[in-house]
């Protein structure tokens, strides 16, 4: 009796064959190719298996074997084999990279024929272009090991830094406004507040010294660092970076005027410490920068932990749930802002601004001390005697023992 069956292949499908006592023919398709193969049957019971061996006459080499097991009353059967070919293995290898080809075929004797055959001209032209690549690369190393390069009234710092900054401040004003309208990506968020920040710590220095070193660096990145706190919430909670939906009654905000001129008075703070502070290179090193350092790890310490303790009590990370009792909490009412307020002053210390210091501290307390006058009034709305006892129990807002 002769039994039909239809195999499934990996490389060529569909694939049949027709079997006939202990030879069959397989028919591949798509190539319309037949092969003869060599079958081998073996008893077992009330199933056949069968082992047979691929020899495929075809202009590649291939080769594929499997294990059949087929039941005596069934007529049609469908399997699955492997099959392998030194043509496709050649084929996923990819063909040789020409540079390796090109490289392979380079021989004296080549090198030889395309020298003679350089003309005079050619022969200038590229004397010339190597003698222009040397002087380049000679100018630029000694430029950039040069001390006047990157020191003292450095032409860096008069004629591009300058564009880089004022570019850099043009395109973060576009992004913040597109911010204002809301349709302003991550990218552009960010945009904004590097070039706040360049603005601040950066500019004025290397305005007022002629290059830039030690603690104006150092802060620009932990301005940073310090102000992505609270996103970096909302990436913990949410997986992403933008505000949930919340009671608009809690975005409490301060007229624009406000706004505005709390902004000017930070930007001028920063300004007249670099002005007020001796030049950098003045600045001293060492152990004495030690209160600095701490100041910069109190600062961060200070804001990390209350965002996570008012996150933890609140809803959407705006709407607080609770009256927050706990870290930072037990020392003033607003820690978030008596941080970046610290900040500021650690920055004009490390610039030796005292006076700066001190201007800055009283827009930061005229500015907050609204902002959370404002706040407290919703809190006592909200929680009633049980903030009111909070506020009793913790009598400072921004500063512990002064205010």
């Amino acid at each position: 009796m002769e039994n039909t069956s239809s195999l499934i292949c990996t490389k060529v499908t569909p694939f049949s064959l027709t079997l006939a006592n202990k030879k069959f023919i397989s028919s591949l398709r798509p190539s319309n190719k037949h092969i003869d193969c060599k079958l081998a049957l073996k008893n077992s019971g009330a199933q056949k298996s069968f082992k047979t061996q691929w020899n495929i006459p075809l202009n590649t080499s291939s080769s594929c074997s499997t294990v059949f097991n087929l039941s005596p009353n069934s007529v049609t059967s469908r399997f699955v084999i492997q099959c392998s070919s030194y043509s496709d293995v050649k084929t996923s290898l990819g063909s040789p990279n020409p540079v390796i080809i090109a490289l392979k075929n380079v021989s004296f004797e080549s090198l030889k024929s395309t020298l003679l055959n350089l003309t005079p001209f050619e022969v200038c032209k590229w004397s010339l272009a190597f003698s222009i690549a040397v002087a380049a690369s000679k100018w630029t190393i000694n430029v950039l090991f040069s001390p006047f390069f990157w020191m003292y009234f450095s032409w860096t710092w008069l004629f591009w830094p300058w564009m880089v900054a004022i570019s850099l401040a043009i395109y973060g004003l576009y992004c913040f406004n597109r911010h204002l309208h809301g349709n302003a990506n991550a990218f552009q968020q960010l945009s904004i507040v590097t070039a706040a920040f360049t603005w601040l710590t950066l500019v004025p220095p290397a305005h007022f010294n002629g290059f830039l070193e030690g603690w104006p660096i150092v802060f620009f990145f932990v301005y940073h660092y310090f102000f992505f706190f609270n996103v970096s919430v909302r990436k913990r909670l949410y997986g992403d970076y933008y505000p949930r939906e919340h009671d608009p009654a809690w975005d409490i905000t301060l007229p624009k005027w406000q706004k505005l001129l709390f902004c000017a008075g930070v930007m001028v703070g920063h300004w007249f410490a670099a002005f007020e502070g001796p030049e950098l290179h003045l600045v001293p090193g060492g152990w004495s920068n030690l209160g600095i350092w701490i100041l910069i790890m109190l600062t961060l310490f200070m804001q990390y932990h209350s965002t996570l303790y008012l996150a933890k009590y609140s809803e959407k990370v705006v709407v607080p749930t609770a009256v927050v009792l706990f870290g930072p909490y037990r020392f003033v009412r607003h820690p978030i802002y008596a941080s970046t307020m610290l900040l500021f002053v650690t920055y004009f210390a490390a610039m030796r601004a005292p006076l700066s210091a001190l201007f800055i501290v009283a827009v930061c307390i005229f500015y907050y001390g609204q902002k959370a006058k404002l706040e407290e009034l919703m809190m006592v709305k909200t929680f009633g005697q049980m903030y009111t006892g909070y506020t009793s129990k913790v009598r400072y807002k921004f500063i512990p023992f002064v205010y």
